[in-house]
């Protein structure tokens, strides 16, 4: 049998929670099997420079983090179920990807 795995990336934690509710209510009212959403670790890009860039003076530094936050969810190959899920509205801060698998 196959199953569509959606793949959602996003650095935004509550559109990517709200995006993931949706895709399971939508495939949950046509009928078909769900597994999901699924979180991924959460990946951390840490950067860290020092703020005086001639070295006189005090040692001090400035850190950020990005963190990239990940959800998958499996869903049973329902035909009408895929074409409602690839349109809707995605926004601009959240990658999605649909594969198709055996």
């Amino acid at each position: 049998m196959q199953t569509a795995r959606v793949k959602i990336t996003s650095t935004n934690y509550q559109e990517l929670e709200e995006l993931a509710k949706q895709i399971k209510q939508i495939a949950l009212k046509f009928g078909a099997n769900v597994a999901g959403p699924i979180p991924l670790p959460t990946k951390k890009l840490k950067i860290t420079t020092r703020k005086a860039p001639s070295g006189d003076g005090t040692e001090t530094y400035e850190k950020w983090e990005m963190r990239i936050h990940k959800r998958v969810i499996d869903i049973g190959t329902n035909e009408r179920a895929l074409r409602q899920i690839m349109r809707i509205e995605v926004p601009d801060s959240i990658n999605i990807e649909i594969e198709l698998r055996e």
